[in-house]
């Protein structure tokens, strides 16, 4: 990334521009390289996911051995999470970004590089999915999430922890991904909204998304998975309305569940046929819920398949 004059950091590197500061490269494997695009984060979408998901199926199908994307953090997860969903090979996609600019004093680029490209070598990695590498940690897309806006160690698993990290050149696995389950799909469903609670919400969001023509919401809900009483009434509605209501929290960490049984709490909205995703952030939920709208999954379905 440069500077550019003066409005911010932009992209501007090319995966070829990236390997000649990483030396070393060619003692465990061969790189070739692949410009997708050249994206901010927030440039992506669901549907290029989908292209990238297509890309790396292809790769695979002439018999490369592993993937390493390089991707903007701010949806890095996102993409990760959506080929992880796809992927039903063995071999390792590895994502990978930076949180300093290249510009910027001791730039982790080529280092998170460096390791990300150790890690689809290494066999260890194989039926693992889609991993992240960053800050010298493993981790799995179905687990990892970014917690902090700059912090080098911002991709952390909240619930489970890395699968695997460097000590040094030593690159240590020590568990295999413990939430990963493939949903294989052909296409995506975009007309899903994510909304996340607040005190006193009047609900108005949902019904709004409902009447425009979304098939699917995400509900980032209060704490264990309870909301207020009018946007509880909403999320019912849409969902007797036909759309698939998918129900999260806006927790950093922690599983939603039916424990309260007062008006909005969670155990109402279970017992009204709300799909509970958890241990899945809203964001991640969202590409989840197009994924299995997609492939032609009702709510029923899509409860069972996060129940298994």
């Amino acid at each position: 990334m440069r500077d550019d004059a003066g409005r911010g950091a932009v992209p501007v590197l090319t995966g070829a521009d990236l390997l000649k500061v990483v030396p070393g490269l060619m003692r465990f494997c061969r790189p070739e390289v692949h410009d997708f695009g050249q994206l901010p984060g927030p440039h992506m979408t669901p549907a290029r996911m989908f292209e990238l998901s297509e890309l790396v199926a292809k790769s695979f199908a002439i018999g490369f051995d592993g993937v390493v994307i390089t991707h903007g953090t701010d949806t890095l997860e996102e993409s990760a999470y959506l080929l992880d969903l796809r992927h039903e090979g063995g071999q390792p996609i590895v994502f990978v970004g930076a949180m300093r600019t290249s510009s910027a004093l001791s730039w982790d680029g080529p280092i998170n590089l460096y390791q990300a490209c150790r890690v689809a070598a290494e066999r260890k990695a194989r039926d693992c999915g889609v991993l992240v590498v960053m800050n010298s940690s493993v981790n799995a897309a179905s687990e990892v999430t970014k917690t902090y806006t700059e912090a080098l160690d911002t991709f952390q698993a909240p619930d489970t922890g890395p699968l695997a990290f460097f000590d040094g050149e030593d690159l240590r696995f020590y568990r295999k991904p413990v939430l990963r389950k493939a949903l294989p799909f052909a296409r995506l469903e975009e007309r899903v909204s994510l909304i996340a609670a607040s005190a006193g919400d009047d609900g108005s969001l949902i019904d709004f998304c409902a009447k425009r023509g979304d098939k699917g919401i995400v509900v980032e809900a209060l704490g264990r998975g309870n909301l207020p009483p009018p946007m509880a009434k909403a999320a019912v509605a849409a969902q007797e309305a036909g759309l698939v209501v998918l129900l999260t929290s806006r927790c950093w960490g922690g599983r939603v569940s039916g424990t309260y049984g007062y008006e909005g709490g969670g155990a109402r909205l279970k017992e009204a046929g709300i799909v509970f995703a958890s241990g899945i952030p809203g964001h991640k939920a969202r590409i989840l819920l197009m994924a299995a709208l997609g492939a032609g999954m009702g709510r029923k379905e899509i409860g069972a398949w996060l129940r298994s």
